[in-house]
């Protein structure tokens, strides 16, 4: 999508929200726990009745918050996407809206524009090829498990992670991806992160803290490292050392399915290498947007909106909800409320 028709359609997002109906949904504090009961009364809270997971993957999901898929996506698709990325990396194609980030030891080094220099590409909805990730009927099949038949896709990352600099930045701090999302039920979210090549602990693969979704949303800052920490790379402040964690071993192609609250990150990639995946974060076009603030998320909206402030011009006075609506693609069924 060329430039001006994407601002054209934030500038009429942002017509539709300041109506007066748009202020509607009232937040429920984040800090409390999260219920799924009255949406899912029957014995499985966070899984859909379906014909996809056998009994064993939705028992496994429901107690540990994750399910793995081996080798569901083709290696014709992984490579394809990894084309698309270099030539991003290479500034021959710009997609618009695309957000692109480097690690926080060479982020004022000398740009040359290559895959060394990337780390990670977000926002992708606009590139046609890397959002082929989200319309893929081998991810949307196990999506619809989680969410329901309307999908909305909202949040789209293909990740690079960097051989680390010996600081240690290329560590994700354990973390709830809740924490960046406005809008709820939590149980109809969830993220398909598919391996793009061989992952394990040595170039910092996923770490996750099983039935850790069955908690609350915790507050999240900037860990105290001393090697420095990539930008909004919030981590939990408080979460109890003594969980059990399970490092994900995952070949190319191999799909994780996880929910919102689970606690996860990874480690730092201790190779010459880069470790590179991608992912989507579906949601229910059920979901309802929240206003954060006054909740643990405050802090997270005023760093997102004064990025994005600064990428479409301080006269936008836009929210985290303004934000994420400009994001949302449907990929699959009706659009609702979200």
């Amino acid at each position: 999508m060329e430039q001006p028709r994407a601002a054209a359609r934030l500038q009429i997002i942002l017509g539709h929200l300041r109506r007066p109906s748009a202020g509607a949904v009232v937040a429920h504090p984040t800090t409390g726990t999260i219920s799924s009961a009255s949406f899912h009364p029957q014995q499985f809270q966070y899984t859909l009745d379906n014909n996809v997971l056998t009994l064993e993957q939705r028992n496994f999901y429901e107690e540990n918050g994750f399910l793995v898929i081996k080798n569901l996506v083709p290696d014709a698709d992984i490579q394809r996407f990894r084309n698309e990325f270099e030539k991003i990396c290479r500034k021959e194609v710009k997609p618009f809206g695309l957000v692109v980030m480097r690690d926080v030891t060479i982020s004022k080094s000398e740009y040359t524009p290559s895959e060394k220099m990337t780390t990670k590409v977000q926002d992708f909805q606009e590139d046609k090829e890397l959002f082929r990730y989200c319309t893929l009927p081998e991810i949307l099949k196990y999506v619809e498990c989680f969410t329901g038949p309307n999908i909305m896709a909202m949040h789209t990352m293909l990740i690079n992670k960097p051989p680390d600099s010996g600081k240690k930045t290329s560590r994700h701090p354990l973390h709830q991806d809740l924490h960046y999302f406005p809008f709820r039920p939590s149980n109809l979210i969830v993220c398909a992160w598919t391996a793009m090549e061989h992952i394990d602990r040595n170039n910092g693969c996923l770490v996750v803290l099983p039935g850790t979704h069955k908690g609350s949303l915790k507050p999240h800052d900037y860990p105290k490292w001393e090697g420095g920490v990539n930008k909004m790379f919030h981590g939990i402040q408080d979460y109890e050392e003594n969980n059990a964690r399970v490092h994900l071993v995952m070949e190319k192609g191999d799909t994780v399915f996880f929910h919102p609250l689970l606690i996860h990150g990874s480690g730092q990639n201790k190779t010459q290498g880069f470790r590179k995946a991608i992912s989507c974060h579906f949601a229910s076009a059920d979901c309802h947007y929240i206003d954060v603030k006054g909740t643990s998320q405050e802090n997270i909206e005023k760093e997102v909106v004064g990025i994005a402030n600064k990428f479409w011009g301080d006269e936008n006075s836009m929210n985290l909800k303004d934000i994420w609506m400009f994001r949302a693609r449907l990929v699959k069924g009706e659009r609702i409320n979200l």
